[in-house]
């Protein structure tokens, strides 16, 4: 009877909230706003390979760890890819742009297409070239009247061999962004050098549906978010948190003894950078996080003894407070604390909401030296 009546309580009653569970849940939404996110993208339905194209671009711009090895490199700190929406019509392209924000600066678009074998003639070929040219349909229903499509490129293409072929189409993406009503997509022609009409035309393009994934059209977006060298404000976890600071009194004297004695030798040793390594499949973010797995963020720790050497690389200013602090001039001024003197940027490849690729650049994560300030 008394188990019946503790079961129906336990059942009537909500379930006491974990302070362990609590924090976690708190740590890793304060992570996600680092990198500009309220929620985790969920990992794609089914296995998704990443663009080639995106691959070789973090290649490009990071190393192993995501870290960035030029700034230079990226114009802007955001490069999405999209692929076609079209179900394999032949020459007309539709990308999905709802996942840019509003907030983004588009910079760059360039709409990517892989260009096949020609096909085999009879006859001798009297060409060599033929002009393709990419258009933004205005009118859907009829792209060839009056002011039906609006010209965004167009160049003379090789008709030997094959391989990708990059239009610049940014002025057609910022009308997308501004007003998604007017994405009617993208129309493409190929025409003799002289603009005449070829039929059948000798020079096609990988479809989305009649080809490998490794050849779909593409749409390249190279954007800004504004969040270039950018801190979010500082603010702490909630009240009900664990304290860090009970968690030590309640272990044996013993182990308190080795804490404190830890804690000394740490203070003693000159300020220096320690590894602190951050595993995206321990946070549970692997399955949308391509590259890279974890990076190396670094931490500074050790004390700034007077007088500060150069090797600390201190400042004026921690200089004199170390001064201060050694002659006692001055009460409650403590001695310059080991921290960052230099900070580098990491890059993520990543699936968003819509399975788009995206490679980001995010500012001053790692810890790249450390100094007394």
């Amino acid at each position: 009877m008394l188990g019946t009546v503790l079961l129906l309580l336990a059942l009537a009653e909500p379930a006491f909230p974990n302070p362990a569970s609590a924090w976690r849940a708190e740590a890793l939404k304060r992570l996600l706003e680092v990198f500009g996110m309220e929620d985790p993208p969920p990992p794609p339905a089914h296995f998704k390979q990443p663009p080639q194209y995106m691959v070789d671009l973090f290649n490009t711009v990071a190393n192993a760890d995501g870290v960035t090895k030029n700034p230079d490199i990226l114009e802007g700190n955001t490069v999405r890819s999209f692929l076609d929406k079209t179900h394999g019509e032949k020459m007309r392209f539709l990308f999905v742009l709802s996942s840019v924000a509003k907030n983004e600066k588009i910079l760059t678009a360039e709409l990517h297409l892989f260009r096949l074998w020609p096909r085999v003639t009879d006859g001798p070929k009297r060409h060599h070239f033929c002009q393709v040219s990419v258009y933004q349909v205005l009118e859907r229903s009829d792209q060839d009247a009056p002011g039906g499509k609006k010209l965004l490129a167009a160049r003379l293409v090789s008709l030997q061999g094959s391989g990708w072929e990059v239009f610049a189409i940014t002025e057609a993406v910022r009308d997308w962004t501004e007003d998604e009503s007017s994405n009617q997509g993208l129309l493409v022609t190929v025409q003799g050098l002289g603009g005449s009409p070829l039929d059948p035309p000798p020079l096609q393009f990988a479809s989305s549906q009649d080809h490998h994934e490794s050849k779909k059209p593409m749409l390249v977006l190279f954007t800004d978010d504004g969040r270039r060298g950018a801190s979010l404000p500082v603010a702490g976890f909630p009240a009900d948190s664990p304290p860090q600071a009970a968690l030590p009194a309640e272990l044996p004297a013993p182990r308190q003894a080795r804490l404190r004695s830890t804690r000394s030798l740490e203070r003693l040793q000159p300020c220096q950078r320690h590894p602190l390594s951050v595993d995206f499949e321990e946070i549970g973010w692997s399955g949308w996080i391509i590259s890279p797995r974890g990076y190396n963020a670094y931490h500074c720790k050790g004390s700034c003894p007077f007088p500060l050497g150069e090797n600390m690389r201190p400042t004026n200013h921690a200089t004199v407070q170390s001064i201060i602090n050694a002659l006692k001039l001055s009460e409650g001024v403590s001695s310059p604390c080991c921290v960052p003197d230099k900070l580098y940027s990491i890059n993520l490849l990543y699936f968003d909401d819509d399975e788009n690729v995206v490679l980001k650049q995010y500012d001053e994560m790692v810890a790249g030296s450390c100094g007394c300030r």
